[in-house]
């Protein structure tokens, strides 16, 4: 069960979140409600930050005081490719690198509906070229993203892999958004239960990024994606999500397609839970295991 503290929280988050959920004509109101609700979680002074431009994306260096450059995580945020940026998710990043004693890149990749479907691959492909070009080696890189990502981090993999490009050590998806065409069952089973997602939200921002194309794209929903030779994935999940069976399905393909894949389905947890601070213990192990995985694979 979750602890007393998580659920009181969750109780007073959920008469809040209607206002966050985008339109046809209040996109821009969610990503300042979004900005906003980032204020609530502020950065630790100790964490050093960095702006620079990887190449043709902008991007930032975050850093924990525990973290080296002997690996990096390139982070990709979510925000359903319409809302979300370097702000909204620096801090958690910051948590991601101390737990994990590694250095973080993190990526303002273009935003749906002004740069739709594929410029986020475009943007995340690029940024992990800028550091091969940077001598960085793939074996020490780890690509990182909570929900659209997530599913931006397994696209991304694909696209790596067909371009005949090296893979990373490993990935880690949290929530991932893999379906952009809302097939799966939890979509309406966990509908009751979850206080921050829900069909019309997603389907709208579904509809804003893929710009007419086909929700089946590999790219755009990498669940139909063909994932052989993809390198080791944790795939962490609440169990109380709509986008539960995104996650489950993408363990089930991968697994069969012979990928080294680690599926942790976390009890009562809402979608990307990780988010929300440091003042809950489900966040902090959540994290803690996050941090274990990387190291094993970035030696």
């Amino acid at each position: 069960m979750p602890s007393e503290q998580f659920e009181m929280f969750l109780e007073m988050a959920k008469s809040q979140m209607a206002e966050a959920q985008p339109s046809t004509d209040n996109v821009e109101e969610a990503r300042a409600y979004f900005e906003n609700v980032a204020s609530m979680f502020p950065l630790a002074e100790t964490v050093q930050c960095e702006p620079i431009q990887a190449g043709t994306v902008r991007a930032e260096w975050i850093m924990a005081p525990e973290a080296s450059n002997r690996g990096t995580i390139l982070y990709l945020h979510g925000g359903g490719y319409v809302v979300g940026s370097l702000n909204t998710h620096r801090e958690m990043i910051s948590r991601i690198s101390r737990a994990a004693a590694t250095r973080c890149l993190a990526i303002e990749y273009r935003l749906a509906p002004e740069n739709p479907f594929p410029a986020a691959v475009e943007d995340a492909v690029a940024a992990y070229r800028w550091l091969l070009s940077s001598g960085v080696e793939p074996k020490r890189i780890v690509i990182a993203g909570d929900s659209a990502g997530g599913g931006l981090t397994v696209a991304t993999l694909v696209a790596l892999r067909d371009a005949g490009e090296r893979l990373p050590a490993a990935a880690v998806c949290l929530s991932p958004w893999v379906d952009l065409a809302l097939s799966g069952e939890s979509m309406t089973s966990k509908a009751e239960v979850d206080p921050f997602v829900d069909k019309p939200s997603i389907q709208l921002m579904a509809t804003l990024y893929l710009n007419g194309k086909d929700p089946h794209t590999p790219l755009a929903s990498p669940l139909y994606a063909d994932v052989r030779g993809l390198p080791p994935m944790l795939i962490q999940v609440g169990t109380a999500e709509v986008l539960l069976d995104d996650s489950t399905r993408l363990a089930e393909r991968a697994q069969a397609a012979g990928v080294d894949v680690t599926l942790e389905p976390s009890e009562h947890m809402v979608h990307v839970w990780h988010y929300f601070g440091t003042a809950f213990p489900e966040i902090a192990e959540a994290v803690e295991r996050i941090g274990n995985f990387i190291q094993r694979h970035v030696p």
